[in-house]
């Protein structure tokens, strides 16, 4: 009895381990409950549509990018009452304009300097990895969600990339201009009389030891994938012409948010596959030519579509982010679109590649020193 017991337990082990990679797989499609989630990406497309179709009608869509950067104010907060959203909003914007400032006055006192080239790419790979772990540090102290450094990667690096900065005062104009209408957006539900939550005070933001220690780790996190997947994707571009490589950066950060091992493996992989599925999409678009204005229509529907899905199904949120990301690039300075979709696949993978190293090594190593214990 005990034998035919113990074989029972075995085999019931076996079948619960053979069906996880599966398990895994079917997650990695599986689509997520709603929340409402046409409301904070109604508000989201709003909030940079408007701006940038504004800069489309004065003819000044070389601050598109500072536009598109300040809009991000409106994905924090997204379900948080109105009182939260708005101290969530408030400090996301000013430290996103905080960093927007960083990356102009970069790019400024490079080209005062003479710094050029080679040179600028590793000064901004250094430069963007600072940021990529400080302001995840940032944002976890401040409970912000979505959590991580991301968004300020990509606004820091992006406009520290651009060679021909415009005014610095008309940069941080659009910058602000947009970042205090995502605000009004933000509380516009409050128009509403039943739209309305109270106004309470949020209360003071604590955290424990154990927290804190958390904070800092994640930050060293983001350091490391970001720093290393610079590195790489800045090595590989200058043997093989490649640019574009905070997109590397980027996409390394994206598996260190979740809660397994499991789930950001597969956040990074979601995050290749989304990206191929993104570019087929991109690539229909340009093959129609459309005219600005069209472009930003398109911009608008995929923040939508994002906003839509980031929270359900990262990998068909991720559809519409490469269009958006890209979009946005090729109306702030315009280069050869079919340069940019292979660097956008390129960097990806490498970025990819290098935070699911980052996120699988921590679990590798604990087995490793477990086997002689177990020994």
């Amino acid at each position: 009895m005990r034998a035919d017991a113990s074989a029972a337990v075995v085999r019931l082990i076996l079948r619960r381990k053979a069906s996880r990679p599966l398990k895994a797989v079917a997650e990695m499609f599986t689509m997520g409950p709603g929340n409402k989630d046409h409301h904070p990406a109604l508000r989201c497309a709003v909030g940079v549509f408007v701006p940038l179709i504004t800069l489309t009608l004065i003819g000044r869509l070389d601050l598109a990018v500072f536009a598109s950067f300040g809009a991000f104010t409106g994905i924090y907060g997204r379900n948080e009452p109105h009182s939260v959203r708005f101290r969530s909003q408030l400090r996301a914007g000013g430290f996103m304009l905080f960093i927007i400032l960083l990356a102009t006055l970069l790019a400024r006192f490079a080209h005062a300097w003479g710094i050029e080239g080679a040179g600028y790419s590793w000064l901004l790979t250094a430069a963007t990895t600072v940021v990529a772990g400080v302001c995840s540090v940032v944002v976890a102290a401040w409970r912000l969600r979505p959590g991580g450094s991301l968004f300020h990667i990509f606004a820091f690096a992006a406009i520290a990339s651009i060679a021909s900065q415009p005014p610095l005062w008309e940069a941080l104009l659009v910058a602000v201009g947009t970042t205090v209408f995502c605000l009004l957006i933000g509380m516009s539900a409050r128009v509403v009389k039943s739209h309305r939550t109270p106004w309470k005070r949020p209360p003071r933001i604590r955290h424990t030891a154990a927290e804190r220690r958390a904070i800092w780790l994640e930050g060293g996190g983001y350091l490391v994938a970001a720093g290393l997947a610079g590195t790489i994707a800045t090595l590989v571009g200058e043997r093989l012409g490649f640019g574009h490589t905070y997109w590397a950066m980027v996409a390394a950060v994206v598996p260190l948010v979740g809660h397994s091992t499991r789930h950001r493996v597969s956040r990074g992989i979601q995050r290749i596959a989304g990206t191929v599925l993104g570019l087929v999409l991109l690539a229909g678009i340009l093959w129609l030519n459309p005219v600005p204005w069209a472009m930003v229509l398109v911009i608008a529907a995929c923040q939508f579509g994002a906003e839509m899905f980031i929270a359900r199904q990262y990998l068909v949120a991720q559809v519409f982010v490469t269009p958006l990301a890209l979009i946005a690039t090729l109306l702030a300075a315009p280069v050869d679109p079919w340069l940019l979709l292979r660097d956008r696949i390129v960097e990806t993978i490498i970025g990819a590649a290098v935070g699911v190293a980052v996120v699988v090594a921590p679990a590798v190593w604990r087995r490793l020193r477990k086997r002689p214990q177990t020994a």
